[in-house]
């Protein structure tokens, strides 16, 4: 397996999460015959899981399946009959693309990552990635949000064939200054702004990202190539709250008395 990294524009940035899930998938590939070969990397909402899959589907020649909230049992197989290239017929029941889906990863060994795996958990949908398992014996990584683990414990036979479970953990200094290379290209990020960025970010790298987005604007617009706490001022960052909700009628009793001023000044 070559060095944990990924590449996003040109640029490389060594992210925790990313490691973490070529190290489970690795894992799993080269785990002693007869365990199982289910496992599961879960945690919250903008943690860099998706990103972390899609390097990961690169490194390893792994099929990538992001579960759409309306899916059901066809429009699944039918995505990963898609990521393996197969040509179905328009009237293919879902049996049928289970038969070939099961074929057609029997046949490449393909690692299956299915990401918002948490959209499984309803109908029969998991149970159809199970059979897909025991069908073909490739490994199959579930990726979803933090409580995936426990909603899995509804499906023992689906539970029980995890050979581990891996948590994705939140953003450090180091994935910050990291995605700095990305998101604020050109621009140096001094370490005391990167740190408040961590926390305003509820160590969010999603948000991180986007908050680093913001340093870049604001480089440009005053035509800095350093920025530090001073230069940032006390701008807001983003950090997952709502906007608090505007007074409108005051300030519409502003406005009209700001215009009433202007009228007798003249």
């Amino acid at each position: 397996m070559s060095s944990n990294i990924i590449n996003m524009d040109t640029s490389v940035a060594p992210l925790r999460n990313v490691s973490a899930l070529l190290g489970l998938v690795d894992r799993v590939l080269t785990r002693d015959d007869g365990l199982p070969g289910m496992a599961t990397f879960y945690g919250p909402s903008g943690w860099g899981k998706s990103s972390a899959a899609i390097y990961t589907q690169n490194e390893f020649g792994a099929l990538h399946v992001e579960v759409q909230p309306l899916w059901r049992s066809k429009q699944l197989l039918t995505g990963v009959a898609n990521q393996l290239g197969l040509m179905l017929r328009k009237s293919a029941s879902a049996a049928d693309i289970y038969e070939h889906v099961a074929e057609g990863l029997t046949r490449t060994q393909r690692p299956l990552l299915i990401d918002e795996a948490d959209r499984l958990i309803r109908d029969d949908m998991v149970e159809v990635v199970r059979g897909l398992y025991e069908a073909s014996n490739v490994p199959i990584i579930l990726i979803g949000e933090e409580d995936l683990p426990t909603k899995l414990q509804r499906w023992e036979r689906v539970h029980g064939r995890m050979l581990t479970w891996v948590a994705a953990e939140p953003a450090e200094l180091a994935d910050v200054m990291q995605l700095a290379r990305i998101y604020a290209r050109g621009i140096e990020v001094e370490e005391p702004l990167a740190v408040a960025v961590l926390a305003g970010s509820k160590r969010s790298l999603r948000r991180v990202s986007s908050n680093l987005s913001e340093i870049k604007q604001l480089a440009l617009t005053k035509g800095l190539q350093r920025v530090g706490l001073k230069e940032w001022g006390n701008r807001p960052f983003h950090n997952g709250d709502a906007p608090v909700p505007r007074q409108i009628e005051a300030m519409e009793r502003a406005r009209q008395q700001q215009a009433a001023l202007r009228a007798i000044r003249g």
